[in-house]
């Protein structure tokens, strides 16, 4: 008689647990339970309180800063593979520590590939993620990794919008590859900002490639930090005469005086997901869901069928 294949179990990170339920709504399950022990000096321990052995596992949490997020992680990931699951998947929305993927400058490391390495060691057999800041931090793994694009989620909601002179604009140059990806899917004009660093976080310089002079503008990008590109974006387009600039960005650090720049820019709309948990201070940051998205993803990799159509870009 042939062995029964154990319903698989979704499990939530502490700080993603609103997201993780949303997620386990659509997928149609509730979360297992996980209790997570606290020493008096910050050590903690999760632990499964229901078995696992011979499950499929979704581990779902973003690993934004602190590195308790990322630890988090990886605990459950090592607890799973003690405990026998047969395939653990860790859920990522929001990959952090992935603006370190490269050596930008001598005896810094590459935060992402080693952040790879340890999620692989503690016991991850897939990854699944949302719009990496860099295409090739997959490369990193040697497991399967399904990095999904939020232009799933975004596209519908753009095409609503209904706008007339419609421009796709990077804040950056390396942007540009994700910005005429939504020019094509909705067939419109793509301008590009060129900006220099002084360092980290602050801006120089800021030149626009392309014009916008009658144009409503939609800025694409990943992620949204300080809110310092956008807004200095959002503000120049503006003197260069487009009609209106909003801004489309998968994850919202939104972390300093980034609501304080957005309440004082010319931006008219930010649009974001729920990647990382977060109480928005601003009525012009409008948040779609990316539940339903990794719930479907999640049905797909459990019945082991394509995932093709997930990637609109």
């Amino acid at each position: 008689m042939a062995a029964t294949v154990p319903q698989p179990k979704i499990f939530a990170c502490q700080k993603s647990k609103v997201l993780a339920e949303s997620i386990a709504k659509a997928f149609g399950q509730p979360l297992g339970n996980v209790i997570t022990s606290t020493y008096s000096d910050g050590e903690f321990q999760p632990s499964f309180e229901e078995s696992v052995r011979g499950s499929r596992v979704f581990i779902i949490g973003s690993t934004m800063p602190n590195s308790d997020n990322l630890m988090e992680m990886l605990l459950m990931l090592d607890a799973a593979k003690r405990a026998s699951a047969r395939h653990i998947t860790a859920v990522i929305p929001y990959f952090g520590w992935a603006r370190q993927d490269r050596k930008d400058k001598p005896r810094v490391p590459i935060a992402a590939k080693l952040k790879a390495s340890l999620l692989e060691t503690a016991g991850a057999t897939r990854i699944i993620t949302m719009d990496l800041h860099a295409d090739q931090i997959q490369g990193f793994f040697e497991k399967p990794v399904d990095h999904l694009f939020a232009s799933t989620i975004f596209l519908p909601y753009l095409q609503d919008l209904g706008l007339d002179n419609l421009t796709i604009a990077s804040p950056d140059m390396g942007g540009s590859k994700r910005a005429y990806a939504y020019s094509k899917a909705m067939e419109s004009d793509v301008v590009i900002c060129y900006k220099q660093r002084a360092k980290a976080n602050v801006i120089s310089h800021m030149e626009l490639i392309g014009n916008v002079e009658g144009q409503h503008v939609v800025l694409v990008d990943d992620m949204v930090d300080t809110a310092g590109t956008l807004t200095k974006a959002a503000d120049l387009m503006m003197e260069k005469g487009a009609l209106s600039v909003r801004a489309i960005c998968t994850h919202a650090i939104l972390s300093g005086n980034a609501y304080e720049k957005l309440e004082n820019s010319q931006l008219k709309e930010l649009i974001v997901t729920d990647s990382i948990p977060k109480e928005h201070k601003s009525d012009k940051v409008k948040v779609l869901s990316c539940a339903p998205l990794f719930a479907d993803v999640m049905h797909r990799v459990n019945s082991n069928t394509s995932i093709a159509s997930k990637f609109v870009m």
